[in-house]
């Protein structure tokens, strides 16, 4: 327990210097317009490492599997459906693209109800395993990526390269408006989230051992899915897709805390999720002086560990 705590302060005074260095690093001249702006930045992206590093931690409780993520369910595609559908039928000029409020608000109902309508008619514990319901969300989010390549294939090339900048995450834009809202609806689901702490750590052993030890376990894997989907959602529809974020600080998070207890993974993971996209937001913009996102980095990153994951699960196995 000890060396976990000195681990969590390390990361932690790790996340803060990151933090620092990207807030004060190289400020010339405007320290009052660059800096606010820098403070927006660092808190999207805040928001977005914790929100992304819960959801997928409980995801991957529930599915008993650290390979799986929420983007399995189709979530990104989702949100990839919804642009699209806007920039073909009413363009870039749009109110719906135009209204920051309208469109961050249509892409989080879109992707919450997606996953809802999944959960609704496919998730049924008594007949069906969970895994059923995974397959059919990568499926899905498959013809639905297919769908969104048809589209922009057909889409005016201006409009294209509009659409482009959104189905890319970025933190360069991120209003703080949306940033407040955003902020508040995972502050509510992080209130639910913790109250249901040490039930995670009961349904990790299982579901007949949780359902020995007095938990609810349909109840209780209907309500993590809809939170994480309200996580992934919000996310998402603040900054944009960021694949494979969550499948690196997840399993990092398990190999470097090595515990059970969800409030030192889910910490963890949060901690080395605002170091990954902080830190390595502040090395791309300032030391490498890189045109291309973040995201792009850790996705590349991020693919090439989930085939090492793979083949090392599969060593296990044979």
């Amino acid at each position: 327990m000890r060396s976990n705590q000195t681990k969590i302060i390390f990361l932690a005074v790790l996340a803060i210097i990151c933090m620092l260095l990207y807030g004060f690093y190289d400020i010339k001249g405007g320290f009052d317009y660059a800096f606010p702006r820098r403070v927006i930045k660092i808190a999207a992206m805040v928001v977005t490492g914790i929100a992304i590093s819960y959801s997928t931690v409980v995801f991957q409780t529930i599915t008993h599997n650290r390979i799986l993520t929420p983007s399995v369910m189709g979530m990104d595609s989702m949100y990839e459906v919804v642009q699209t559908l806007i920039y073909f039928f009413a363009g870039s000029m749009s109110i719906w693209v135009v209204n920051r409020y309208l469109n961050f608000g249509a892409a989080i109902i879109a992707m919450v109800l997606f996953a809802l309508i999944l959960y609704r008619f496919l998730f049924r514990t008594n007949k069906y395993p969970i895994y059923l319901l995974l397959l059919i969300g990568m499926i899905l989010g498959t013809l639905l990526g297919s769908f969104v390549t048809f589209l922009q294939v057909l889409i005016d090339p201006v409009e294209y390269l509009s659409l482009q900048t959104r189905l890319f995450a970025s933190f360069t834009n991120v209003k703080a408006e949306l940033l407040y809202i955003a902020m508040g609806i995972l502050l509510i689901a992080f209130i639910y989230g913790f109250q249901i702490m040490s039930k995670l750590d009961v349904m990790s052993l299982g579901r007949e051992n949780a359902i020995n030890l007095g938990i609810n376990y349909d109840r209780m894997v209907m309500n993590i899915l809809i939170l994480s989907s309200v996580l992934i959602a919000t996310s998402t529809a603040l900054v944009g897709p960021i694949t494979f974020l969550g499948l690196i600080v997840a399993n990092l998070s398990y190999q470097y805390l090595a515990t059970h207890k969800h409030s030192t993974l889910i910490l963890g993971a949060s901690l080395i999720s605002v170091i990954a996209l902080v830190g390595g937001q502040f090395l791309a913009e300032h030391i490498f002086e890189l045109r291309t996102t973040i995201s792009v980095i850790i996705n590349f990153v991020g693919g090439i560990y989930f085939i090492y994951l793979l083949l090392k699960e599969s060593r296990s196995a044979g």
